[in-house]
């Protein structure tokens, strides 16, 4: 049952881009497609389910007994880089066109302030190894979301039209706008 209120409240009310607005940058750069977003959102399910358990490991087994808690934040920007810098050179040979479609987005996914935020939230809730990988993932997941449902809307919005005052970024932000109102909804289901 704790998985289950974990995953919910990831995905929907603690929408880590609609409630939280960590991410935002790839959120309203990488959502003009939606094959786009969702290539970006399985990128940032991995490096973000990855990060979490090797930040968890390195937390538990290196900075807490060396007394070196400090050093978190800077090592665990180090473990996120690296593993960008690891689907990048994935993206890379398996699918080059989407790899040319995320461009600076991809790198730009260590930089991410909702992956290194994620970590950082997971030791501060003081979760085990699988709750912290389950949050990690379903926050990703929740992330994923919110990208494709704004290409989503932005697609739809092009073919429908709407006025040129409004084409670019002042939509952007309406629409992400709108989805944050939106999943305020979700609120209510926690008690």
């Amino acid at each position: 049952m704790e998985f289950i209120s974990i995953i919910i409240m990831a995905l929907l009310v603690n929408n880590v881009v609609l409630a939280q607005f960590l991410g935002i940058c790839p959120f309203l750069g990488v959502s003009n497609k939606v094959e786009t977003a969702a290539g970006m959102g399985a990128a940032v399910v991995f490096v973000m389910s990855l990060a979490n358990l090797v930040t968890f490991l390195v937390n538990a087994y290196i900075l807490i007994p060396l007394h070196i808690e400090f050093m978190q934040t800077i090592s665990f920007i180090f473990v996120i880089a690296s593993l960008v810098q690891v689907v990048e050179i994935i993206l890379k040979k398996t699918a080059p066109s989407l790899y040319q479609a995320l461009g600076i987005y991809l790198p730009l996914i260590t930089t991410n302030c909702a992956v290194l935020g994620i970590a950082i939230l997971a030791v501060q809730k003081d979760y085990n190894l699988i709750t912290s990988v389950v949050y990690a993932a379903a926050t990703a997941v929740g992330f994923t979301l919110a990208m494709v449902l704004m290409a989503g809307i932005r697609e739809h919005m092009e073919m429908v039209g709407y006025p040129k005052g409004m084409k670019g970024f002042p939509m952007s932000l309406l629409i992400a706008g709108l989805l944050s109102l939106a999943f305020m909804g979700f609120t209510g289901m926690v008690k």
